[in-house]
């Protein structure tokens, strides 16, 4: 059986989203690890795009900003900022990874602040930058994040959009949203917890899919990748 910590168990799971040939608006961390993993695996037409302007490059290593020269290496083209933005605005971009400091039970993020009072909050958090753009205009939006009630609130401020967040995979269980209600729903349980785990690390009730699963493990091949071609120095899988 494969050895493997929650960093590696996450971005192995949001591999298997991203299909050969899609197209991915991804940060720099996690879902850039995702993405460079999934090119050297079962999606080699995957094109990742960044913020910054780099567009289909074929990452030597894990660049460690959106704006980092590796983000342009043997890209097809190196763009920028406007650019990136009008692809998602034309709906050339398929999926896009993001993370909060909480997400509600309907797929919406805060990374504005914590508290009640715009001008005295309990904590200031560093803002959306480009997420904003990335989550209402590419067509499904996935959330890298470990799981805790604190993080897994009742009610966050959002958008009323058709496309809206598509997967929430996080140290414990893979979710999506009830077509529906809009609401999250458990569809798989990672190796290693229980769905009352999951229950008693959310701050709202979750929906349950008709037939759960258990999340497969990440393979050895998998593994391999991301640590040795991937995420060498463990900027990300160390964590």
């Amino acid at each position: 059986m494969a050895d493997y910590n929650t960093m590696e168990m996450m971005i192995c799971v949001a591999v298997r989203e991203l299909e050969d040939g899609a197209t991915v608006g991804v940060g720099t961390g996690a879902p850039c690890a995702a993405a460079m993993l999934a090119q050297k695996t079962d999606a080699p037409n995957l094109v990742i795009m960044f913020e910054a302007g780099g567009v289909d490059p074929i990452l030597p290593e894990m660049p460690i900003s959106v704006g980092d020269s590796r983000t342009f290496y043997k890209a097809v083209m190196a763009t920028g900022m406007c650019d990136i933005m009008e692809t998602c605005c034309r709906g050339f971009v398929d999926y896009t990874f993001l993370g909060g400091a909480q997400i509600d039970m309907y797929g919406n993020l805060n990374s504005t602040m914590i508290g009640d009072d715009h001008q005295r909050p309990k904590i200031r958090l560093p803002g959306s930058g480009g997420a904003n753009d990335f989550a209402s205009f590419c067509w499904r939006m996935m959330v890298l994040t470990v799981q805790d009630a604190r993080r897994f609130v009742e009610k966050v401020a959002g958008l009323p959009l058709d496309a809206g967040p598509y997967k929430i995979i996080t140290n414990m269980a893979v979710m999506d949203f009830e077509p529906e209600s809009k609401r999250m729903r458990v569809i798989s349980v990672n190796p290693g917890y229980s769905l009352k785990d999951i229950e008693e690390n959310c701050g709202f009730e979750l929906l349950k899919a008709a037939n759960i699963v258990e999340t497969p493990s990440p393979t050895e091949e998998a593994l391999r990748i991301l640590r040795e071609e991937v995420d060498p120095y463990k900027y990300i899988i160390g964590r």
